[in-house]
């Protein structure tokens, strides 16, 4: 496994530390609370003792000094209580206002990622860095100032009161103490390896849960339940397994240390007990000097168990952050916006790959004018896609330059240059929300006329009246709509936006014949005067092109239109006429 540096550890701490020091006043309010009560806390022994001696024998009792004592002892406790309470609110608000950040800060890079890392990454290890180690991370911060600060605290206080009790009694504890954080350590050390190992393969697990669910009917219908099973059960048996060592090892630490500490505590004792005796101590001193050994250890059985939820919120820590540190698109804000767009596209001398040392595209050049109707078609991983990607710059161009209006896009804003562009994919994606939010996607300001209107020429209207609420009917992940129904309101929100330039990828892919003949008018209409690519593997879809480009191999073999390629008789012919054979 691979080990974590200590400086990339270091580095993870100054980040947490950065983030926390967003909130002066919480921060400052937590010290100070933590402060309160540990004063509290260790008054109580003072009043405790003192009261006891005034106990001077039988018959003979320092009433208004116990009272005196006792009044204290419920002051001290009451301040001490209030004062946890109110540092807790400070913590609280620095450990969610932190992860928040976090979250933020996580949420947004995915947002600016290029498509290649979504492409390469298991969506589900995205999401468990995201929501469950920031869980994880929350937890062992929110432990970390509610207990590790008051620990400290409560440490250097006890030192100091037990010195000047007695110093020879509280130079032995002090003595005996690095026992502890020796054994402390070696035991936290050890165990952050195990506790990465964890959240990697809860990571992993979460991956292949999403996937499993994702693709359920397919799992169905080729009756890989049984597989799938035993997939998850092997990463959940991995997962067991490190939780265990990490969980085994961890624990080791509280017993250790409760073993030294339990003997520090019988030191002190016995040495206090043959100082009483000697008439060196009161029994009151005796019961003040045993009660802070007793605040004094307990501290670092707490302590140490904190380190070790420490340790687990690093490591979700570091996780989170290397998603933040992800290589993001390379930025536009100085590149300038797309102007008044016609249409003209010209990709020129084009060369891209996904992976450097296997070529995809090369030497691609294309013109379209303005209004032509380009299709593309050719064999399943013959560059159709990819083609689009580089359009919509989804993927910048290894070599060569792409074109819109005589502008190169790596020169243009994403957004100004997207925005020109409606696109109608194979793939239907519509968010959680109303039909109207969706249909609105791309055209907010749009009036509900007009999205009528786009629903109609979609041919999505009737089945949309026909839903419980209409067009206000909540899509919770697509709802109970049918393949088919998504796709016509994914056809109908770019109706309404009707931009300059048309992508279509498949778009009429599950919809029946009768609809898609429908379909294919109204996107004629569409198309008029619009700058339009056509992927398309039904070749009836793309007779009345401007142009028809053939793709093999990354390269356009043929190119005409449709009657011209058919008299051809080459690998357009051979599509076509296998397609209708």
């Amino acid at each position: 496994m691979k080990k974590v540096a200590p400086k990339a550890r270091k580095g993870t701490l100054r980040r947490i530390l950065k983030y926390v020091g967003k909130y002066p006043l919480s921060l400052v309010g937590s010290v100070f609370f933590a402060v309160l009560s540990v004063a509290g806390s260790l008054l109580v022994p003072v009043f405790f003792g003192d009261a006891i001696d005034c106990i001077i024998g039988k018959g003979n009792i320092d009433k208004d000094g116990l009272i005196f004592n006792f009044i204290a002892v419920g002051i001290s406790a009451g301040v001490s209580a209030l004062a946890q309470w109110l540092g807790s609110l400070c913590n609280n608000r620095i450990s969610c206002n932190v992860v928040r950040d976090i979250r933020k800060d996580a949420f947004d890079k995915i947002g600016n990622l290029p498509l290649q890392y979504v492409d390469t990454h298991p969506h589900g290890d995205t999401v468990s860095r995201v929501v469950a180690d920031a869980d994880q991370f929350a937890d062992g911060l929110l432990m970390g100032f509610t207990q590790f600060i008051t620990g400290v605290l409560t440490i250097l206080g006890t030192i100091g009161f037990m010195l000047l009790t007695n110093w020879k009694i509280g130079l032995v504890v002090v003595l005996v103490t690095p026992l502890s954080l020796l054994v402390a350590r070696f035991v936290a050390t050890h165990t952050h390896k195990f506790f990465k190992e964890q959240t990697e393969t809860r990571g992993e697990q979460t991956a292949f849960t999403e996937e499993a669910i994702g693709g359920l009917k397919t799992v169905q219908a080729f009756a890989h339940e049984d597989e799938n099973n035993a997939k998850f059960n092997e990463i959940n048996k991995r997962l067991e397994k490190a939780s265990l060592k990490a969980t085994f090892y961890s624990s080791l630490t509280n017993p250790s240390t409760r073993f030294i500490n339990n003997l520090v505590y019988a030191l002190v004792a016995l040495i206090g007990a043959f100082s009483v005796i000697g008439g060196g101590f009161t029994v009151g001193g005796l019961t003040k000097f045993l009660s802070y050994a007793n605040q004094y250890t307990k501290p670092f059985n707490e302590i140490t168990g904190v380190i070790t939820e420490l340790k687990s919120a690093f490591v979700c820590a570091s996780r989170i952050f290397e998603l933040i540190d992800e290589q993001a698109e390379i930025s536009d804000k100085e590149n300038k916006e797309l102007g008044e767009v016609q249409g003209n596209v010209l990709l020129e001398n084009v060369a891209f790959s996904y992976v450097k040392d296997k070529p995809l595209i090369e030497d691609f050049s294309l013109q379209v004018a303005p209004g032509q109707r380009v299709a593309i078609v050719g064999r399943t991983g013959s560059g159709k896609t990819t083609l689009i990607n580089l359009l919509m710059r989804f993927y910048d161009v290894d070599g060569g330059v792409v074109k819109v209006e005589g502008e190169d896009v790596r020169a243009l804003t994403r957004k100004s240059l997207r925005s020109n562009y409606g696109m109608v994919l194979q793939e239907t994606w519509l968010k959680n929300g109303t039909v109207r939010e969706n249909l609105k996607l791309g055209k907010p300001d749009a009036t509900d006329e007009e999205m009528i209107a786009a629903a109609k020429a979609a041919h999505a209207h009737s089945f949309i009246k026909r839903m419980e609420k209409g067009y206000d009917t909540v899509l919770s992940d697509g709802g109970a709509l049918s393949e088919g129904q998504k796709q016509l309101l994914c056809i109908a929100r770019i109706m309404l936006t009707k931009p300059p330039m048309l992508i279509l990828d498949e778009a009429t892919s599950s919809i029946d014949t009768r609809t898609e003949l429908k379909i294919s008018d109204a996107f004629s209409k569409l198309m008029e005067g619009r700058t339009s690519f056509v992927v398309a593997h039904r070749l009836s879809t793309i007779v009345h092109s401007d142009c028809i480009l053939v793709m093999e191999s990354g390269h356009v073999v043929e190119q005409g239109t449709h009657k011209q390629l058919l008299a051809k008789g080459g690998a357009y012919a051979t599509l076509y006429n296998k397609q209708f054979s």
